[in-house]
């Protein structure tokens, strides 16, 4: 099979490490053309979306009064999440605070996750996911060789915050997902996070020990149980502000004494050694391409400018090794043994049993229903 011819958008930066990447006549790719299009229905950052934002907090602080709390907020001390909280307490909203240790959490994260509920006056609640089950799954996951080594992470996050809204009766979970610094990220480097069916099978290959305490949720349980049963509702409160990821940096390190990590999901040591090495040197493709391509949409950043900061080394001098190090001493493994496992032939989800199929006919009926 021939090679295909490097390509990148004339628009945006992304390009063909994208294997599904398609370019119009004008050389813009479908990634920023389809962000465009959504662009009017999805992000609402003017003065309809701040009168839509304070009717939506209006109505979950009246339907929701007689309750201890009116929402609830997964705190990780990122950029995202950390100003979602600020905006919550602005719109005079009473979250209850969920942090879910996976293990990874960054000195200056927890320092961060400290200060904003100490700053806002927020219950926090702490949630540890066992660490021996998380370092089974995520070795597991190592071994699988597929790229969306962030899933069992993710699937835990998730699974746990649901799992509080519902313990504490709240149906309104404030999510940091937004348009404007997420709009772009291309189906073929990741996999659906929620697909416990694909989790299960990677951990049955490869994984030592039973999950017995790792917080999990099923389809059916998220999309059945929590939306229609349980009347759960996700509200994206900053698709309704003209969010602008540098001016919320300087509103937290002023108001909340917040401090910056360096990179989208740094705040977490695994994620940055996944991001920034393990996909890029074994994938081949780098995700600050798609994360800076949603700030170029969104008008938040020039293409020059992006182009500039893909220069920049992360790990210059193979100074990953590390964090490589620290990773694999983590996971209980050598070094040698961690390289090995890293050097084995590239996976896909696929290549397992998944739920995708499933997934794409229950979007189809939501995306109808909607």
């Amino acid at each position: 099979m021939k090679e295909r011819e490097y390509q990148i958008c004339n628009r945006c930066i992304m390009d063909t490490t994208d294997s599904n990447i398609v370019f119009d006549e004008k050389g813009n790719c479908n990634h920023c053309n389809d962000a465009f299009e959504r662009y009017e229905t999805t992000w609402f950052p003017d003065e309809k979306g701040e009168q839509r934002l304070k009717a939506i907090a209006e109505h979950i602080k009246t339907t929701q009064k007689n309750k201890e709390y009116d929402c609830i907020v997964g705190l990780s001390g990122g950029v995202d999440s950390s100003y979602l909280a600020y905006k919550a307490v602005k719109l005079g909203l009473r979250p209850l605070v969920v942090h879910i240790d996976c293990g990874w959490n960054s000195e200056l994260a927890v320092k961060n996750v400290e200060n904003i509920v100490k700053k806002l006056d927020l219950d926090l609640h702490t949630h540890v996911v066992d660490w021996q089950e998380m370092k089974d799954l995520q070795l597991a996951y190592f071994k699988s060789n597929v790229a969306n080594q962030d899933v069992p992470q993710d699937h835990a996050i998730f699974a746990a915050l649901y799992s509080y809204a519902v313990k504490n009766r709240i149906k309104y979970v404030l999510s940091g997902g937004n348009f404007a610094t997420e709009c772009i990220l291309p189906k073929s480097w990741g996999y659906n996070a929620l697909d416990y069916k694909n989790l299960k099978a990677i951990h049955k290959t490869f994984g030592t020990r039973k999950l017995k305490k790792f917080p999990y949720v099923t389809f059916f349980k998220r999309y059945v149980y929590f939306t229609f049963i349980r009347k759960m509702n996700i509200v994206k409160v900053l698709n309704f502000i003209p969010y602008n990821k540098d001016e919320a940096i300087e509103t937290m390190k002023k108001e909340l004494d917040w401090q910056y990590y360096g990179g989208k999901h740094h705040e977490s040591r695994f994620t940055k050694f996944f991001q920034a090495y393990y996909l890029p040197h074994k994938f081949g493709y780098d995700k600050r391409r798609a994360h800076l391509s949603s700030l170029i949409v969104s008008g938040q950043m020039m293409r020059d400018e992006a182009l500039k900061e893909m220069e920049v080394e992360i790990y210059p001098n193979d100074s990953h090794i590390e964090d490589m190090e620290y990773v694999a001493k983590k996971l209980g493994v050598s070094l040698d043994e961690f390289k090995k496992i890293i050097r084995m032939p590239n996976k896909s989800y696929k290549d397992y049993s998944n739920n995708e199929a499933l997934f794409k006919l229950g979007f189809k009926i939501r995306d109808y229903l909607s």
